[in-house]
């Protein structure tokens, strides 16, 4: 028996290798013989980086950059493959760096987020994958472009302030100083929202109050994004504030398809894609899959449905397993997973459950279990 395991991470317990490895261990206790492979897997958000490092056998590099309120922070990120970086911007600009009480879109800065890029470039990447979710800010991606050489005036030839208060004051934008090696980079986007830059269903209003944002700052955020997103048609005519995703991250997605001809794709299409996952599973007999929380949303672009996907262009049975399992979760029985298995054995305290070490022992004896079930039924 062959299988191939592409589990995402249970966030706080188990990353992805972590959880695959203990599945591979459940197997082989039922079949000792059995031929197990791992292969890393994230959906574009947190994660991604590991997933790429280990799946790619990558390296990880730190780098000092600006932080979302300005401070001095160290960032990781990976580079695969020689010369392609992967980077989530929430490391440098992320919502969990700031604490609650400090959370304001008019100061956070994805400043920080163009220092990476920099980092990347200096050590030879042209080709970047970057995951956008999880973001601080909402300052349209002004910030990163500083940090790349774009100009970003205002009426007196100055350079705009850090955050959505940058947007505010800006009055032109020239991408003269911009840094050079840029146009000789690609920049592949993991992005799994649909909000356009402004309006109604924009980043402001939609993600504004989970930022800090309130009323009156969505409302005026949002008239300075409208007026952003007409300064940078003098860089790109077609900048487009409508596209799906411009609004991803505070603009950043904006920013990227707009000044760096970036292509926004779906998270877990594009992390299943660099790790070409379809060239093992293609000669699985089984492909076993899941994340932590197993729900009605998983269907939504999370990345077990994208390998479920993949096995059933090869009609291969697909099992997943979950650290817990809502009522709403039997829709993934029609998107490709066959049948799923929480891992929790007793009743106990949620941190108890997260606790890495039961969490992995929990996995193994699940696992166990369910391929014992596949073995006596001769499978």
């Amino acid at each position: 028996m062959k299988v191939v395991v592409a589990i995402d991470s249970f966030k706080g317990s188990l990353t992805s290798l972590q959880a695959g490895n203990a599945i591979c261990e459940g197997i082989k206790k039922a079949y000792s013989d059995a031929e197990t492979m791992v292969r890393p897997i994230a959906d574009g958000g947190e994660g991604t980086v590991d997933t790429l490092v280990a799946g790619l056998r990558g390296e990880r590099k730190t780098a000092s950059v600006t932080g979302p309120l300005g401070e001095k922070i160290q960032a990781q990120y990976g580079i695969v493959n020689g010369d392609t970086a992967v980077i989530e911007m929430s490391a440098a600009a992320g919502i969990t760096l700031v604490p609650a009480d400090k959370r304001n879109p008019l100061i956070t800065t994805t400043y920080g987020v163009g220092e990476l890029i920099i980092d990347a470039i200096n050590k030879g990447c042209r080709n970047f994958i970057i995951g956008i979710g999880g973001s601080s800010t909402i300052d349209g991606g002004i910030g990163m472009l500083q940090a790349l050489g774009y100009d970003m005036l205002d009426e007196s030839g100055e350079q705009v302030p850090f955050g959505a208060k940058g947007l505010e004051k800006l009055s032109s934008i020239s991408g003269h100083r911009a840094l050079p090696e840029l146009k000789d980079c690609t920049f592949s986007i993991a992005c799994d929202v649909v909000n356009p830059l402004c309006g109604e269903n924009g980043c402001s209003r939609v993600y504004g109050p989970q930022k800090g944002a309130d009323a009156e700052m969505i409302e005026i955020m949002d008239k300075w994004l409208l007026n952003y997103s007409e300064l940078a048609k003098s860089i790109n005519d077609k900048a487009d504030r409508d596209f799906p995703g411009s609004g991803a991250a505070g603009g950043l997605g904006f920013a990227f398809m707009t000044f760096l001809n970036g292509t926004l794709r779906e998270g877990i299409e594009l992390i299943l894609s660099e790790t070409k996952l379809e060239e093992y599973i293609k000669n699985a007999d089984i492909v076993v899959t899941g994340e932590g929380r197993l729900d009605s949303q998983t269907v939504m672009g999370k990345a077990p449905i994208g390998v479920a996907r993949i096995a059933k262009k090869y009609n291969l049975p697909v099992i997943a397993f979950s650290g817990c399992v809502t009522e709403d979760a039997g829709v993934c029985n029609s998107h490709g997973i066959d049948c799923f298995f929480p891992i929790l054995r007793e009743v106990c305290a949620l941190g108890d459950a997260m606790d890495s070490q039961k969490a992995y022992k929990n996995m193994i004896l699940a696992v166990e279990q369910v391929f014992r079930l596949i073995s006596v039924c001769g499978i």
